[in-house]
């Protein structure tokens, strides 16, 4: 998937001065730090709006930059601007970063004159309301190329979201409020399809799972982690490992088949299974599916956004559990039953067989394993009634004491500015207790997400004091209602 460059002019120049912007565009779009489609420069409405009716349609299209080389009057860009569907980045460059003081004449401010049209899109853009992410500087500038790939990663998330197919398997949680939410909303604000479909449905794909697979699967769990003696071939216990592995194979099928990218379980709603699904989902994770425990589709749609936002990073279904609240100390313990994505682990994950105290089935096997240290961010998606609202905390992730007897992955995190205020904020947000963890993906991203969503996000970081946040809510409050309009 790529974003397609597109650049302004006007006939106005003569054929030799677009000769040398098409020119120079292409240097420039050569030069950008992500994939894009360069295309010829535009001159015209007519063909404006046709570039950007062909970018809605195309499904390998991620978003639109746009930069005036030249001045290009801007109402020739308004039925393409409001035609457009697509995340748009307004690039305000040039072609050279360094000006010729003693060789410049008027041919050469003719040529070089974004300064001017870009000043002439941008009010037409503010004048139609578009939403945009605005990056000025050149593309050689390494602070310009990280704020066009933060908005690359987001637009892939986005376009990710469009497209998504969610299964659900069995309905959420009983009684939980968090985990509920509004599937039409979220379809025609996201463009996920979220469907639920009957627990022994998968039981039938599991069962059907062939024994020469499920033996191959097995042994690879032995090559990949460090399996308990008791789960290897041999082993007192090795018929569960296999069972994880005849899980894993019905659960991908499943999900192949239907062109699913996200889906969830409930361990109050098993069918016919005989255990919870976790080495299946910690493994489906890592290859980039989302996931949602307890029938959180909205988590789960969130870490398959964020997954395509970062591929092969650390990203993973999270819940803070509990709390270390020794002043000076304070420290957040996130966990969960069983399904926390090895992509975020600090090493060989060891793959274990432990009782499990809900559910109701056989003991199920997991991946355990401590988080790799470093910063990161928590965030959560919540469904306030009206709208979506994104919550987000930068934390870091830090080594955790021994955990002998805690036989789940895990990871520990110092919260941003620390413990008491992100945890009053958080809940003065009405966050949710599911999250995604991510040491791959900033909170620059998440906005640029947030933006081409049309979603409110809040963000908890080191300047954030409990006064100015709840101040912010209730500002967003009043903005998002207004702008809904009567």
């Amino acid at each position: 998937m790529t974003a397609w460059f597109l650049t302004g002019s006007q006939g106005l120049y003569g054929e030799e001065t677009l000769r040398q912007v098409a020119g120079q565009s292409r240097r420039i779009a050569d030069g950008l730090p992500i994939d894009v489609e360069w295309k010829p420069v535009l001159t015209d409405a007519a063909s404006i709006r046709r570039v950007m009716l062909e970018a809605n349609a195309d499904d390998a299209c991620t978003g639109v930059i746009a930069w005036m080389h030249t001045f290009s009057p801007a109402k020739m860009w308004i039925a393409g601007l409001d035609a457009l569907r697509k995340p748009l980045l307004h690039l305000h460059t040039q072609a050279n970063v360094e000006l010729p003081w003693s060789s410049i004449d008027m041919d050469f401010m003719n040529l070089n004159q974004a300064a001017h049209g870009d000043r002439e899109f941008a009010h037409v853009q503010t004048r139609l309301g578009v939403a945009r992410k605005t990056v000025a500087g050149h593309v050689a500038d390494p602070a310009v190329a990280s704020r066009i790939e933060a908005w690359a990663r987001a637009a892939a998330g986005a376009a990710a979201l469009r497209t998504m197919r969610l299964a659900r398997f069995g309905d959420n949680m009983r009684d939980v409020a968090v985990t509920e939410g509004d599937k039409v909303e979220a379809q025609l604000r996201f463009g996920v399809s979220v469907n639920t479909y009957a627990v022994n449905d998968l039981v039938a794909a599991v069962d059907a799972a062939a024994d020469a697979d499920v033996a191959a699967l097995a042994a690879e769990y032995e090559d990949a982690y460090d399996v308990v003696p008791e789960l290897r071939a041999g082993g007192d216990r090795h018929a569960s490992l296999r069972y994880a592995a005849r899980i894993e194979l019905g659960l991908r099928g499943f999900l192949a088949d239907g062109g699913f990218t996200a889906f969830t379980t409930n361990f109050e709603d098993l069918g016919g299974l005989r255990q919870l699904p976790g080495l299946a989902v910690q493994r489906l994770m890592a290859d980039g599916y989302g996931f949602g425990g307890e029938g959180d589709w909205k988590t789960s749609a969130l870490l398959r956004a964020l997954k395509t936002m970062a591929p092969g990073g650390g990203t993973s279904f999270m819940e803070d559990y509990t709390y270390n609240l020794v002043p000076g100390e304070e420290l957040i313990l996130g966990a969960h039953m069983l399904e926390v994505c090895p992509s975020i682990a600090a090493g060989t994950p060891s793959c274990e067989i432990h009782p499990l105290g809900i559910g109701g089935r056989e003991d199920p096997v997991r991946l355990v394993f401590d988080a790799e240290p470093g910063p990161g961010i928590v965030v959560g998606l919540a469904d306030l009634g009206d709208r979506f609202r994104l919550v987000a905390n930068e934390i870091d992730v830090v080594v955790p004491p021994p955990l002998p007897n805690l036989p789940v992955a895990r990871a520990v995190w110092r919260p941003r500015p620390d413990l008491t205020t992100s945890t009053e904020s958080w809940l003065t947000a009405g966050g949710p207790h599911h999250t995604v963890l991510s040491t791959a993906v900033g909170a620059e991203e998440l906005a640029d997400l947030a933006d081409m969503l049309g979603v409110e996000l809040v963000t908890i970081d080191a300047d954030t004091t409990t006064a100015r946040f709840a101040k912010e809510l209730r500002w967003n409050q009043a903005y998002h209602r207004l702008a809904q309009g009567f």
